[in-house]
């Protein structure tokens, strides 16, 4: 059951993911499709954006509406991961 206080916290997880996770996720994600490896600075950024995801699980868990969100974000970190982890091996690690 949503939390009355779940819908300003689910607000600033929001705008958080639209104006600085999602766009650089997207970038990074774009960058490994098309064979790059990640940076530092990438590992750094989706270390935190993970830690973001686990940290506002228990609001998307409460709130229904946010379930499917939730899941597309996760997955688009999984994605980035697992095709950057394929570039570094065809590479032969850094």
């Amino acid at each position: 059951m949503p939390d009355p206080d779940d819908d300003a916290v689910l607000q600033t997880l929001l705008e958080r993911l639209l104006r600085f996770r999602l766009p650089r996720a997207l970038a990074v994600k774009k960058r490994v499709d098309a064979g790059e490896c990640l940076t530092d600075a990438d590992i750094v950024f989706l270390k935190g954006a993970m830690d973001d995801a686990r940290d506002g699980q228990q609001y998307v868990a409460r709130n229904p509406r946010f379930h499917e969100l939730g899941a597309q974000i996760s997955q688009l970190y999984a994605d980035i991961v697992n095709k950057a982890l394929e570039n570094e091996q065809q590479r032969g690690g850094r």
